[in-house]
């Protein structure tokens, strides 16, 4: 992985189950993971290793769905065995709410 959050960005996402009285939609997106097609999109952390998330992999927003995604297990991912992941700096991916992500909104969950 190219641009691992810092730990700093890491302690601002809500811990798991903070957030589960919001609705989907009102949810906050703290993190943007992607790599060829694949995104993944992060609104609560257990700050050791699992994420909860949004996840559209290969492009497929039909099957894109809420669900947990284990750091270390993007931190190993590579497509095409030599893209690694990559985390979206803060600079391009500020906190922003799910309405505001064009490729959760074209989703139907």
């Amino acid at each position: 992985m190219w641009n691992i959050p810092t730990k700093k960005r890491l302690n601002k996402i809500p811990r798991l189950g903070e957030t589960e009285k919001i609705s989907l939609n009102d949810k906050l997106i703290y993190l943007h993971f992607f790599v060829a097609g694949c995104d993944w999109y992060i609104a609560e952390y257990d700050g050791n290793d699992t994420f909860f998330g949004f996840a559209i992999i290969n492009s497929d927003q039909q099957n894109a769905e809420w669900g947990y995604i284990s750091f270390e297990e993007l931190k190993r991912l590579k497509a095409h065995g030599i893209f690694e992941v990559d985390c979206e700096s803060e600079m391009w991916f500020p906190i922003q709410p799910v309405t505001g992500i064009k490729k959760i909104t074209e989703c139907s969950f």
